[in-house]
């Protein structure tokens, strides 16, 4: 299962940390892995290469970790929007994936 978590800090969100496999398909045939990395990828890329955020990053396979260090009030929208698509893709597969 994937697991996500987000972290806040004074009612913001400060980062992300992604774990797991969804153990649907094998690997590189999991189109709800594929899901979830674009879309996390996505976020951290346009933290940093559109807002300019500072970043810490951890990435390995099946594991990935955000904190945004500068920039953090212009990052909630991604952040939130990162946070509600990974929702949505937790109610279309429960079994598979859990936001926390």
């Amino acid at each position: 299962m994937i697991k996500a978590r987000f972290f806040t800090a004074d009612n913001e969100i400060c980062g992300y940390e992604i774990s797991g496999h969804s153990g649907s398909a094998e690997a590189g045939q999991d189109i709800i892995c594929a899901f979830v990395s674009s879309a996390a990828y996505m976020a951290a890329n346009t933290l940093t290469e559109i807002i300019g955020s500072e970043i810490e990053a951890e990435v390995k396979d099946g594991f990935m970790k955000i904190t945004v260090i500068t920039k953090l009030s212009e990052a909630q929208q991604i952040l939130e929007g990162l946070r509600l698509h990974l929702g949505s893709l937790a109610g279309d597969y429960p079994d598979n994936i859990k936001v926390i």
